[in-house]
């Protein structure tokens, strides 16, 4: 058998193990040794240390499987930029480089870079760059299946970046936006009860805020598995600004 072959083998076998445990990572580092250019393994190497938090372990072993692989690897590397250690400039650059390294749009993670753009520059407060990348995003989405298939948080996020850039009227329109596709979600209730309060409707604010719990306590609000997501609202958020409501009646 050739090295690639008794590689793929050893791989398959140590996947039976749980990820990250010793007889996992043995078998994996196993497999690696036997072909060095088996891309799955070398990158598999690297899981384990992202999960744990260990940037020193991750990132070398990582990049050895960008070598490899750079075209699936560099804009999934600027997802784990984003994700796990919020480096937006260095997410950006890597979401940059997927445009020059493949002739077509990527979409790690289910999401094209667009998406992961929009996100990033919001993160950065580079409010400009994160509602065109949004706008491009949505655009295509909605020309390639409809408007009723582009992500909730894309209109959420969207939204938020009108909001913290005092563009009230649009922030407004996406919150809109949101609800009218899902009528369950925390996230743009909150918002729409601040935009409310903002302007001394006091009651609907506080009617707003009411629906934002529910939903929240039913599970319907915007968050990750692993790390907590951009602008994660908590039940403490929506609480105070329930209190806030009724303090100013």
């Amino acid at each position: 058998k050739n090295p690639r072959t008794l590689a793929e083998e050893r791989f398959k076998d140590a996947t039976f193990y749980m990820q990250g445990s010793v007889a996992f990572q043995n078998g994996i580092a196993e497999a690696v040794s036997i072909d060095p250019t088996f891309e799955p393994g070398v990158y598999e190497l690297s899981v384990a240390d992202l999960k744990r938090g260990l940037p020193n372990e991750w990132l070398p072993q990582y990049n050895k499987a960008v070598v490899l692989n750079p075209e699936q690897r560099i804009p999934w590397r600027g997802y784990l930029y984003l994700w796990f250690y919020r480096d937006y400039e260095k997410a950006i650059a890597d979401f940059n480089s997927s445009d020059t390294i493949t002739p077509y749009l990527d979409y790690p993670q289910g999401h094209s870079v667009d998406y992961w753009r929009g996100i990033a520059y919001l993160g950065a407060k580079d409010y400009d760059n994160s509602v065109a990348y949004w706008d491009k995003h949505i655009t295509k989405e909605t020309e390639d299946s409809g408007e009723d298939w582009v992500e909730l948080e894309a209109f959420l996020y969207r939204g938020i970046a009108y909001y913290e850039s005092d563009n009230k009227e649009k922030a407004n329109e996406n919150f809109d936006k949101v609800i009218q596709y899902f009528t369950n979600s925390a996230d743009a209730k909150y918002y729409k009860a601040k935009l409310l309060l903002n302007e001394g409707h006091k009651k609907a604010a506080l009617n707003m805020i009411e629906d934002a719990i529910v939903d929240f306590n039913n599970g319907y609000y915007n968050n990750r598995a692993y790390v907590e997501t951009l602008r994660q609202i908590y039940l403490l958020d929506l609480e105070e600004l329930k209190s806030k409501i009724i303090a100013s009646n």
